[in-house]
């Protein structure tokens, strides 16, 4: 009687996406290396073999975990991006309408998102700040949408009801914050150099930033300075 030979089963190709076991270290591992490249030279000049030359693997590897390039940057925004600035959004979604209290959770929550992830700042910069940035539309329709409008009506409830100076744009004052926030640790490089680190640190940047924010520069005495000039 002739014997039949069993078909082994077909191997199934494994699909892109996360892994299971001690594969997720190696995976997240090979994202912080993109990110880094990402945030030093903008995600439309880094290319798979770079982040994989980076990193010590071959490009196989990085198609192996994440497919292909537009993979990586939603593994980077579904992964990283997201979870960095949802909580702070929530947080100030909560807080109420007291603009001292709106602001002063605003710089804390972005002082704590660019302690824990120091990348996002240069990020922000390259790809939403710089016009054909690849992440521009996703702060729109993702990462915070309607937050700084959220923001805006807040502070304009309170520049109404004489809570919040007349002479401000509650517009321009969430520009305001976020200048006052991501730029400084966008370019930290660049004044720490200037003044030297030493001292400026980050909890030395945020009473810096608040008590401008709360007390100004000497309001009394530029506003008196404006008139003369006037």
């Amino acid at each position: 009687m002739a014997t039949i030979a069993k078909r082994s089963a077909p191997r199934r190709k494994r699909r892109a996406g996360r892994p299971r076991g001690d594969d997720q270290d190696l995976r997240a591992h090979l994202l912080d290396v993109a990110i880094a490249q990402f945030s030093r030279i903008g995600i439309a000049a880094t290319s798979l073999r770079a982040i994989a030359v980076e990193a010590n693997v071959t490009p196989a590897m990085l198609h192996y975990y994440f497919g292909d390039k537009a993979r990586l940057v939603q593994a980077l925004i579904d992964e990283r991006l997201l979870p960095a600035l949802l909580p702070m959004r929530t947080r100030l979604e909560q807080v109420g309408d007291d603009p001292a209290v709106l602001i002063e959770n605003f710089v804390r929550g972005i002082g704590a998102v660019v302690a824990n992830h120091p990348w996002l700042p240069s990020l922000w910069v390259r790809e939403v700040l710089c016009e054909g940035g690849a992440l521009r539309e996703v702060l729109f329709n993702q990462t915070i949408p309607n937050l700084p409008q959220l923001l805006a009506q807040r502070f304009s409830l309170a520049h109404a009801d004489g809570r919040l100076n007349a002479d401000l744009d509650p517009r321009l004052l969430v520009v305001s914050l976020v200048g006052l926030t991501l730029f400084p640790a966008a370019g930290a490089p660049i004044w720490q150099r200037m003044f030297g680190a030493d001292g400026l640190g980050a909890d030395v940047m945020l009473k810096h930033t608040l008590a401008l924010l709360d007390r100004g520069v000497g309001a009394a005495g530029l506003a008196a300075g404006s008139g003369e000039a006037a």
